[in-house]
């Protein structure tokens, strides 16, 4: 039976960023390293135009896991930030669990290192618990592409959504005319591609 299409709800959603810290994601082999740290800070900088509740935690940062990465310090200075002192699983934190229900929102967008432990726990236990979880799976990164699949069919048998952040973004802006500069910016900033696409429509724009 197919599962209901539910939509991303700018309204309703709030953003995990788990254990983006300095030492695991040199354990991140299953994508590029420049690209997967663009990914990362293109689903920060998403949460920070969408004004997304945004929570920050990290494993274990005084031991070989490291500090979590500077900046996305900088992009959230306000946000809550659970420094774990030895829980694995994010969920078993007391604190952390108190942040994401204080959001008030339903729908968890999560990622981090790494998939199979640092996102999969605290998104199957969010799921548990009547949360609708959309994991980004390029802001999240592991060992191989093996230990990633295998994450990746257990949280989606398990009900959660598997997007990329750009997926995400569309999704939780509907309808280009809501703002075309904003959106436009994001993309650009993060997709070189899509910079030669929007400097396009710019020129063309200026010339009308």
């Amino acid at each position: 039976m197919a599962t209901p299409y539910v939509r991303l709800d700018r309204n309703n959603a709030a953003v995990l960023l788990v254990d983006h810290q300095t030492g695991l994601l040199s354990l991140v082999r299953d994508i590029d390293p420049d690209r997967f740290k663009n990914n990362v800070l293109a689903l920060a900088d998403m949460a920070k135009y969408f004004n997304l509740p945004t929570i920050l935690t990290t494993s274990f940062e005084e031991g070989p896991n490291g500090p979590l990465v500077p900046e996305l310090i900088e992009l959230f200075p306000d946000a809550p930030y659970i420094a774990r002192p030895g829980q694995i699983n994010a969920w078993d934190n007391e604190d952390f669990v108190n942040a994401v229900k204080a959001t008030g929102k339903k729908q968890l967008i999560i990622a981090g290192v790494v998939t199979e432990v640092c996102v999969a726990f605290p998104a199957l236990s969010a799921l548990e618990e009547g949360f609708e979880v959309f994991v980004i799976t390029d802001a999240s990164g592991t060992f191989n592409e093996l230990t990633r699949d295998s994450a990746w069919d257990r949280m989606s048998k398990a009900g959660a959504q598997l997007m990329t952040w750009f997926g995400a973004a569309c999704e939780l802006h509907r309808d280009w005319r809501n703002d075309i500069e904003g959106l436009g910016q994001l993309f650009s900033n993060h997709i070189p591609d899509y910079r030669n696409l929007i400097n396009s429509y710019v020129k063309l724009t200026e010339n009308k």
